[in-house]
């Protein structure tokens, strides 16, 4: 009994023990959660500092880097000095705004694309050459690109100049010598294939814009492009076709035409009186001075005999038919007569008053002998 009893006395605290601790124990255990708890709260709140205060760092560095984006580079003001800038052909606002970023001129390209999109200006970009200043606002530098602020010079080239006279023309107004243009004719310059790569006769007589860096070859581009576009308006290939000459033909005529019209008016005229010529069987030479004087390399109205029996080709008393080339640059109105010419049986025309450009036809050569002497009469008054 006493051994039953004494094991059921050493089996009654682990009965005790598995129905959970005494309180003495259980205070104990709140005691420890509640310190754990308060070191674990401040744990955190320090943990929780330490993450903002990255987090704030990091969102300082990320707006910047942000900003820097959305907010392109930019001066701001007018600037300062001079530089000079050229918009090329065809070059889009992308191209412009990296030029202008090489040279200092804006800041960044972004901030020039973002200032010619809020001024609307991305189509009225024109080429040609800029004075700009360095380190300009973009806002700024798109203002300067006004294509009405572009630094250039208008410099007419009248019809019927010959090359060489249009050479020294360009070299004075360039500052470029005379052999540079005389080299650049005879490279690339776009010229047709009828030209037979000669440049006299398709250099077309307008007025152009120079700037200050074009080379001779980029002029006498510009020049025979304005040709070939006049070309193409009055359809010269087919309409030299038409009247049985060639495109080089019918420049030769014009040229003649222009060197010997005294007005616009008389043109077609002229270019009958041409063709009339030419037409003959056999044919008549066409005893044009102009072109006489064009193979002497002189300048006048009315050759000498002794001049009329030179053997130069350009000697129209003495060959039958067409010089070898054009003696001059014709304008539109030439090219134009020369393709359609007037009706009339005209073979003979003589410009009795040079000064006041009256010019004479006849198909008489008697009538034409007494407009000779008309013509004898005021130039010698003159």
């Amino acid at each position: 009994m006493d051994s039953l009893l004494g094991g059921a006395e050493d089996e009654g605290p682990s009965r005790r023990r598995s129905r959970g601790p005494s309180r003495r124990q259980q205070g104990r255990s709140r005691k420890r959660r509640r310190r754990t708890r308060r070191k674990g709260a401040a744990a955190s709140v320090i943990a929780l500092v330490v993450i903002v205060g990255i987090l704030g760092g990091g969102g300082y560095l990320a707006y910047t880097w942000v900003r820097g984006v959305m907010i392109p580079k930019d001066y701001t003001g007018q600037g300062s000095g001079e530089v000079v800038i050229e918009i090329k052909e065809g070059s889009s606002a992308s191209d412009v705004a990296q030029t202008l970023e090489d040279e200092g001129v804006v800041a960044s390209t972004r901030a020039f694309i973002n200032a010619v999109d809020a001024a609307g200006k991305g189509a009225s970009l024109q080429p040609g050459t800029y004075t700009m200043r360095r380190q300009m606002s973009a806002e700024a530098a798109v203002t300067l690109l006004d294509p009405e602020k572009r630094v250039r010079s208008s410099l007419p080239i009248p019809e019927g100049y010959r090359l060489s006279k249009i050479f020294t023309v360009l070299s004075t107004a360039t500052g470029l010598p005379v052999d540079d243009f005389k080299q650049a004719a005879k490279s690339d310059i776009g010229l047709p294939e009828y030209a037979g790569g000669r440049l006299e006769g398709f250099a077309f007589p307008a007025t152009y814009e120079l700037n200050p860096n074009m080379t001779a070859g980029a002029i006498l581009s510009r020049m025979v492009e304005r040709f070939n576009e006049t070309a193409v308006k009055v359809d010269l290939e087919n309409q030299a076709k038409k009247i049985g000459f060639t495109p080089r033909d019918i420049i030769i005529i014009a040229s003649i035409v222009q060197a010997e019209s005294g007005s616009a008016e008389d043109m077609p005229k002229v270019a009958r009186v041409i063709y009339n010529r030419l037409g003959l069987n056999p044919p008549m030479e066409l005893k044009m001075d102009s072109t006489l004087m064009y193979g002497l390399n002189k300048y006048g109205i009315a050759a000498t005999d002794a001049e009329t029996r030179s053997n130069n080709k350009y000697n129209t008393y003495k060959f039958h038919g067409l010089p070898p080339g054009p003696i001059s640059n014709p304008g539109d109105h030439a090219i134009e007569a020369a393709l359609h010419p007037a009706k009339g049986d005209w073979l003979y025309f003589v410009t009795t008053d040079p000064e006041k450009g009256i010019t004479k036809f006849t198909a008489s050569e008697a009538e034409f002998w007494k407009f000779r002497d008309e013509f004898n009469r005021n130039h010698n008054n003159q």
